[in-house]
């Protein structure tokens, strides 16, 4: 009788872990930026190759920082979410065009729209790793300091914007 218990104690314990497990939401991996200052970047803007973009350019404001790519199928499926929220006026967005080429980021923003102030060119992707990207899209919300405050990964969706995006956005802009 013995001889079954522990085999079966393995068992309930690894299936009790997968339930956890499953239960989980992979968009909720915790950041270990979220917190911290956004790391330093500066590279071509997307438009105007000859200017940089950096983030230094934008101390002193709240602002998002969207990461996508013309050849992304997720950010295609935030692109219209992100459109209203750049209509609405409520919080700059700038756009991180990630290890994409610039014909094609180009292309993609004028079929779809343009929500971004600015979108930087990361071909190499090297900006997208200063900020722990996992893949695109993904957004960021970043402080007056220059503070991450929150992570999104995967694509933003209306219930996410208006449930904690905005309140959280505006808690931000007020102090």
């Amino acid at each position: 009788m013995t001889r079954f218990v522990i085999p079966l104690g393995v068992f309930v314990a690894l299936v009790a872990f997968l339930g956890v497990g499953l239960s989980l939401n992979p968009r909720e991996i915790p950041s270990p930026l979220v917190g911290k200052s956004a790391p330093d970047f500066s590279m071509p803007q997307l438009r105007d190759p000859q200017n940089a973009f950096s983030q230094r350019d934008l101390a002193g404001q709240v602002w998002l920082l969207n990461v996508w790519a013309s050849w992304c199928s997720g950010c295609r499926e935030e692109h219209p979410v992100l459109m209203k929220l750049a209509e609405s006026d409520t919080i700059p967005i700038y756009g991180l065009a990630y290890k994409d080429r610039r014909r094609d980021a180009m292309a993609w923003l004028g079929q779809w729209g343009d929500p971004y102030q600015v979108t930087g060119m990361d071909e190499s992707g090297r900006v997208g790793i200063e900020y722990g990207v996992y893949g695109v899209p993904e957004t960021f919300l970043i402080d007056k300091k220059g503070v991450i405050r929150y992570k999104q990964i995967g694509p933003l969706d209306d219930e996410t914007v208006h449930g904690t995006l905005l309140p959280l956005i505006r808690e931000l802009q007020n102090q």
